[in-house]
């Protein structure tokens, strides 16, 4: 197998043992022995492609900003179709998917990660970027008329973001959609209606 393959299936299998620790026992029990013990791979493993576990972890935040970023692009592509609600909705369960959520909890709980990831990427990484993707959608509705052309669209994001991620880290199950929505909704409502007036 030639050794390019080799060291990114290595590299996928860590970070896949991450996600799973981090579902399963949360952000505290994630060890680089943890990882290497989850992946079934020696400890010298995760070692022999990350200068130290906070580079690993790293590697793993910009992975989840990565996938956010398609989001955002598919996000910004649905502007003007369906509705705004639906949308909104649709975007905030992808983007609160259980990882996600167990990232921004490692991402909070780790001093030297977070320090790390703020040389290239300001605030709280994730929540950051998930707000300027949402920031950019609601502003290209409101280029459409769907929404108050005078919209404070950053904030509305910032509230949509901080809300939802309230609502699926402190709940005991999933939130569903209909409660997602009633988010929306309320947030939503003033920017929705006054397009109309």
């Amino acid at each position: 197998m030639p050794t390019g393959v080799h060291i990114r299936d290595a590299r996928q299998q860590l970070f896949d043992a991450a996600e799973r620790i981090l579902l399963r026992d949360g952000a505290s029990a994630l060890t680089s022995r943890a990882v290497t013990t989850e992946a079934g791979v020696a400890k010298g493993v995760l070692h022999r492609y990350f200068d130290d576990f906070d580079a690993f972890l790293a590697e793993l935040v910009e992975g989840r900003l990565t996938r956010l970023a398609d989001q955002a692009q598919t996000l910004r592509r649905s502007a003007g179709t369906g509705t705004v609600k639906d949308n909104l909705t649709e975007a905030l369960l992808e983007l609160f998917d259980p990882v996600a959520v167990a990232i921004v909890a490692l991402i909070v709980a780790r001093d030297e990660l977070r320090t790390r990831l703020r040389r290239t990427a300001p605030g709280l990484p994730v929540l950051t970027e998930a707000g300027t993707m949402i920031a950019g959608y609601l502003a290209d509705e409101c280029a459409q008329g769907r929404i108050a052309a005078d919209a404070d669209t950053e904030t509305l994001a910032l509230s949509l973001i901080g809300a939802g991620h309230l609502l699926f880290a402190g709940a005991p199950a999933r939130p569903d959609t209909a409660a997602v929505g009633r988010i929306v909704d309320t947030i939503m409502a003033d920017a929705v209606q006054r397009r109309l007036l």
